[in-house]
């Protein structure tokens, strides 16, 4: 993390602790039933105290944003502890691994017959997706749950559905990751396989996955291809 983002997250902790300070002698209020009233377009899930006297976290889907009550207010920015760590990061990285384990992994490609158990959303097209698939052909111990997210590259799901379509699965990923093209021969995708690949899509987004790849592992979120982050989880 920046130290200007720090520094911002910082700063704006200390406004929350100096409003709240001047709070104390004010009647309690509903947290929710306020915000209700101060922004009824905009849904939530849950609304919780934080550590910060009047502050409370508001939940909505993946999103998680702060509410003060007592001047109506809407902060986006992030928690950051002493130790510098972002305490809504790690909030949010809960929230989308309990998504996760909710996934419905008969729906996913299956690579590998390991004890340890990844779930992944991944893209072809993407350099970092197959630099995380290179990662995990060194590995035995591992089975792998891939999704399929296009994020950044729509086109590749023509290589999804012949991944999704093809006979030997695990072969065609294999192909694609590599750079390879769909063979010529190729069968056309069913309307089956394309709702599936659809699905996906819609999967990643419940799971709030935003960029490629996206790992799950022992209910941890890895983003991107950062391989020692896997390699400490995996141990």
């Amino acid at each position: 993390m920046s130290f200007r983002r720090i520094f911002t997250a910082l700063f704006t902790a200390c406004v929350l602790l100096a409003l709240a300070a001047t709070s104390f002698a004010a009647p309690p209020v509903k947290a929710e039933e306020s915000f209700r009233n101060a922004f009824p377009q905009v849904p939530f899930d849950s609304m919780t105290p934080t550590e910060i006297p009047g502050l409370y976290e508001v939940i909505s889907g993946q999103r998680i944003f702060y509410y003060y009550p007592d001047k109506e207010l809407v902060l986006t920015g992030e928690i950051v502890g002493k130790d510098l760590k972002s305490r809504t990061a790690e909030r949010k990285g809960a929230l989308m691994a309990k998504v996760a384990k909710d996934l419905p992994l008969d729906k996913a490609l299956k690579i590998g017959d390991g004890k340890k158990v990844v779930i992944e959303f991944t893209d072809p097209d993407c350099p970092f997706c197959r630099r995380g698939a290179e990662y995990f052909t060194k590995r035995t111990d591992v089975t792998q749950y891939i999704f399929f997210a296009p994020l950044a590259h729509p086109a590749a799901i023509t290589k999804i559905e012949y991944i999704l379509s093809a006979d030997n699965k695990v072969q065609a990923y294999d192909a694609m990751m590599l750079g390879q093209e769909i063979p010529a021969g190729a069968k056309p995708a069913s309307p089956e396989i394309k709702r599936l690949a659809q699905e996906h899509m819609e999967l990643a987004r419940k799971a709030g996955v935003t960029g490629t790849p996206t790992f799950f592992v022992n209910g941890q979120m890895v983003v991107g291809a950062d391989l020692a982050r896997l390699d400490e989880l995996l141990k």
